[in-house]
Protein backbone atom coordinates (compact mmCIF):
# COMPACT_ATOMS: atom_id res chain seq x y z
CA UNK A 1 0.00 0.00 0.00
CA UNK A 2 1.09 3.41 -1.00
CA UNK A 3 0.73 6.33 1.70
CA UNK A 4 0.30 9.45 0.28
CA UNK A 5 0.45 13.01 1.92
CA UNK A 6 -1.68 15.36 0.23
CA UNK A 7 -0.52 19.23 0.85
CA UNK A 8 -3.58 21.45 -0.79
CA UNK A 9 -5.63 24.30 1.05
CA UNK A 10 -8.32 23.05 -1.25
CA UNK A 11 -10.59 20.28 0.70
CA UNK A 12 -12.30 19.20 -2.40
CA UNK A 13 -8.66 17.85 -3.94
CA UNK A 14 -8.12 15.34 -1.33
CA UNK A 15 -11.61 14.03 -1.20
CA UNK A 16 -11.77 13.55 -5.21
CA UNK A 17 -8.52 11.46 -5.11
CA UNK A 18 -9.36 9.77 -2.26
CA UNK A 19 -12.11 8.68 -4.14
CA UNK A 20 -10.48 7.85 -7.23
CA UNK A 21 -7.34 6.09 -5.93
CA UNK A 22 -9.97 4.44 -3.51
CA UNK A 23 -11.46 2.23 -6.53
CA UNK A 24 -8.12 1.43 -8.04
CA UNK A 25 -6.47 0.31 -5.10
CA UNK A 26 -2.89 -0.39 -3.63
CA UNK A 27 -2.83 4.10 -2.48
CA UNK A 28 -3.76 5.32 0.54
CA UNK A 29 -3.99 8.75 0.94
CA UNK A 30 -2.95 8.90 4.77
CA UNK A 31 -3.14 12.35 5.46
CA UNK A 32 -3.81 15.99 4.37
CA UNK A 33 -2.23 18.99 5.29
CA UNK A 34 -3.75 22.37 4.46
CA UNK A 35 -0.40 24.43 4.99
CA UNK A 36 2.99 24.19 3.84
CA UNK A 37 4.05 24.14 7.99
CA UNK A 38 1.43 21.71 8.83
CA UNK A 39 2.93 19.43 5.55
CA UNK A 40 6.57 19.80 7.15
CA UNK A 41 5.41 18.84 10.50
CA UNK A 42 3.47 16.02 9.21
CA UNK A 43 6.45 14.50 7.34
CA UNK A 44 8.25 14.22 10.91
CA UNK A 45 5.17 12.48 12.85
CA UNK A 46 4.65 10.18 10.07
CA UNK A 47 6.33 7.82 7.03
CA UNK A 48 4.66 8.42 4.03
CA UNK A 49 5.65 6.89 0.77
CA UNK A 50 4.63 9.85 -1.63
CA UNK A 51 3.54 13.37 -1.22
CA UNK A 52 1.57 15.19 -3.37
CA UNK A 53 2.23 19.10 -3.24
CA UNK A 54 0.36 22.19 -4.16
CA UNK A 55 2.19 25.18 -5.14
CA UNK A 56 -0.29 27.97 -4.00
CA UNK A 57 -0.52 27.14 -0.31
CA UNK A 58 -1.62 29.84 1.86
CA UNK A 59 1.87 30.33 3.94
CA UNK A 60 4.71 29.35 2.28
CA UNK A 61 4.90 28.46 -1.85
CA UNK A 62 5.02 25.17 -2.65
CA UNK A 63 8.35 25.27 -4.50
CA UNK A 64 9.85 26.08 -0.97
CA UNK A 65 8.16 23.75 0.89
CA UNK A 66 9.45 21.38 -2.16
CA UNK A 67 13.02 22.67 -1.40
CA UNK A 68 12.55 22.06 2.52
CA UNK A 69 11.28 18.59 2.03
CA UNK A 70 14.34 17.51 -0.75
CA UNK A 71 16.58 19.51 2.30
CA UNK A 72 15.59 16.98 5.08
CA UNK A 73 14.05 13.74 3.01
CA UNK A 74 16.00 13.69 -0.32
CA UNK A 75 14.61 10.38 -0.76
CA UNK A 76 11.03 10.75 -0.41
CA UNK A 77 9.52 11.46 -4.06
CA UNK A 78 6.95 14.13 -4.46
CA UNK A 79 4.23 14.86 -7.44
CA UNK A 80 3.53 18.44 -7.95
CA UNK A 81 0.23 18.91 -8.41
CA UNK A 82 -0.76 21.95 -9.51
CA UNK A 83 -3.66 24.17 -10.79
CA UNK A 84 -1.06 26.30 -12.94
CA UNK A 85 -0.31 24.20 -16.25
CA UNK A 86 2.26 26.72 -17.05
CA UNK A 87 5.39 25.51 -18.02
CA UNK A 88 7.66 27.60 -15.60
CA UNK A 89 6.11 26.30 -12.58
CA UNK A 90 7.32 22.74 -13.69
CA UNK A 91 10.11 23.74 -14.47
CA UNK A 92 10.78 25.91 -11.45
CA UNK A 93 9.34 22.27 -9.61
CA UNK A 94 11.81 20.34 -11.39
CA UNK A 95 14.69 22.15 -10.41
CA UNK A 96 13.93 22.04 -7.04
CA UNK A 97 13.91 18.29 -6.92
CA UNK A 98 10.15 16.65 -7.89
CA UNK A 99 10.05 13.36 -9.38
CA UNK A 100 7.31 15.24 -11.65
CA UNK A 101 4.98 17.96 -12.45
CA UNK A 102 0.67 16.95 -13.13
CA UNK A 103 -1.74 19.95 -13.68
CA UNK A 104 -5.02 19.33 -11.66
CA UNK A 105 -7.07 19.45 -14.97
CA UNK A 106 -5.59 16.42 -16.24
CA UNK A 107 -7.47 13.14 -17.18
CA UNK A 108 -7.85 10.74 -14.63
CA UNK A 109 -5.83 7.98 -16.87
CA UNK A 110 -3.11 10.01 -16.60
CA UNK A 111 -3.14 11.37 -12.92
CA UNK A 112 -2.76 7.77 -12.31
CA UNK A 113 -0.23 6.86 -14.38
CA UNK A 114 1.83 9.71 -12.81
CA UNK A 115 1.36 9.09 -9.27
CA UNK A 116 2.26 5.15 -10.24
CA UNK A 117 5.28 6.29 -11.99
CA UNK A 118 6.49 8.85 -8.99
CA UNK A 119 5.27 6.26 -5.96
CA UNK A 120 8.39 4.44 -7.49
CA UNK A 121 10.87 7.28 -7.88
CA UNK A 122 10.07 7.56 -11.80
CA UNK A 123 10.41 10.91 -13.41
CA UNK A 124 7.08 12.39 -15.10
CA UNK A 125 6.00 14.46 -17.07
CA UNK A 126 2.86 14.84 -19.38
CA UNK A 127 3.55 14.43 -22.81
CA UNK A 128 2.34 18.01 -23.78
CA UNK A 129 4.36 19.62 -21.23
CA UNK A 130 7.59 17.84 -22.25
CA UNK A 131 7.31 19.13 -25.65
CA UNK A 132 6.78 22.28 -24.90
CA UNK A 133 10.08 22.35 -22.18
CA UNK A 134 12.04 20.60 -25.07
CA UNK A 135 11.03 23.42 -27.52
CA UNK A 136 11.64 26.17 -24.39
CA UNK A 137 15.07 25.11 -23.86
CA UNK A 138 16.35 24.72 -27.39
CA UNK A 139 15.41 28.70 -27.84
CA UNK A 140 16.44 29.86 -24.61
CA UNK A 141 20.05 30.14 -25.55
CA UNK A 142 20.03 33.19 -27.02
CA UNK A 143 16.83 35.19 -24.95
CA UNK A 144 17.20 37.61 -22.25
CA UNK A 145 15.77 36.49 -18.74
CA UNK A 146 12.78 38.89 -18.82
CA UNK A 147 11.95 37.69 -22.62
CA UNK A 148 10.76 34.35 -20.58
CA UNK A 149 8.11 35.80 -18.39
CA UNK A 150 4.75 35.14 -19.41
CA UNK A 151 2.26 38.12 -19.84
CA UNK A 152 1.24 38.35 -16.74
CA UNK A 153 4.19 38.20 -15.14
CA UNK A 154 5.49 41.02 -17.29
CA UNK A 155 2.27 43.03 -15.86
CA UNK A 156 3.06 42.12 -12.61
CA UNK A 157 6.94 42.60 -13.25
CA UNK A 158 6.49 46.47 -14.15
CA UNK A 159 3.98 47.02 -11.24
CA UNK A 160 6.19 45.40 -8.72
CA UNK A 161 9.22 47.86 -10.63
CA UNK A 162 6.83 50.58 -9.65
CA UNK A 163 6.34 50.42 -5.94
CA UNK A 164 3.06 48.93 -6.09
CA UNK A 165 1.82 46.57 -3.15
CA UNK A 166 0.68 43.21 -4.06
CA UNK A 167 -3.09 43.58 -3.06
CA UNK A 168 -3.01 46.43 -5.12
CA UNK A 169 -1.62 44.73 -8.01
CA UNK A 170 -4.12 42.36 -7.56
CA UNK A 171 -6.71 44.74 -7.24
CA UNK A 172 -5.98 45.60 -10.95
CA UNK A 173 -5.09 42.64 -11.84
CA UNK A 174 -7.97 40.78 -10.81
CA UNK A 175 -5.76 38.11 -8.37
CA UNK A 176 -5.59 37.17 -4.90
CA UNK A 177 -2.54 38.51 -3.04
CA UNK A 178 -1.25 34.99 -2.74
CA UNK A 179 -0.95 34.49 -6.69
CA UNK A 180 0.88 37.98 -6.74
CA UNK A 181 3.64 36.54 -4.55
CA UNK A 182 3.81 33.45 -6.31
CA UNK A 183 4.07 35.67 -9.85
CA UNK A 184 6.27 37.56 -7.97
CA UNK A 185 8.55 35.18 -6.58
CA UNK A 186 8.83 33.24 -10.48
CA UNK A 187 9.77 36.74 -11.47
CA UNK A 188 12.70 36.68 -9.08
CA UNK A 189 14.04 33.56 -9.53
CA UNK A 190 13.58 33.59 -13.58
CA UNK A 191 15.57 36.97 -13.41
CA UNK A 192 18.16 35.75 -10.74
CA UNK A 193 17.65 38.78 -8.47
CA UNK A 194 16.28 38.80 -4.93
CA UNK A 195 14.33 41.92 -3.93
CA UNK A 196 11.73 44.25 -5.65
CA UNK A 197 14.98 47.14 -5.63
CA UNK A 198 16.24 44.86 -7.91
CA UNK A 199 13.26 44.62 -10.71
CA UNK A 200 12.53 48.29 -10.36
CA UNK A 201 16.87 48.32 -11.58
CA UNK A 202 16.37 45.49 -13.89
CA UNK A 203 13.30 47.21 -15.85
CA UNK A 204 15.28 50.75 -15.93
CA UNK A 205 18.14 48.79 -17.34
CA UNK A 206 16.54 47.38 -20.21
CA UNK A 207 13.53 50.12 -20.52
CA UNK A 208 10.95 48.29 -20.11
CA UNK A 209 9.24 50.41 -17.74
CA UNK A 210 5.70 51.87 -19.51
Amino acid sequence: MIRILIVDDHAIVGGGLKQFLGSVGGFEIGGEARTGADALKRLKDDHWDLMLLDIGLPDINGIEVLKQVKRHYPELPVLVFSMYAEDDYALAALDAGAVGYLPKDSVPEEILTAIRRASLGEHYLSPMLAEKLISRSSNSATKLPHESLSARESDVMRMLSQGLPLTEIGERLHLSPKTVSTYRARILEKLGLRHNADITRYTLKHKLCQ
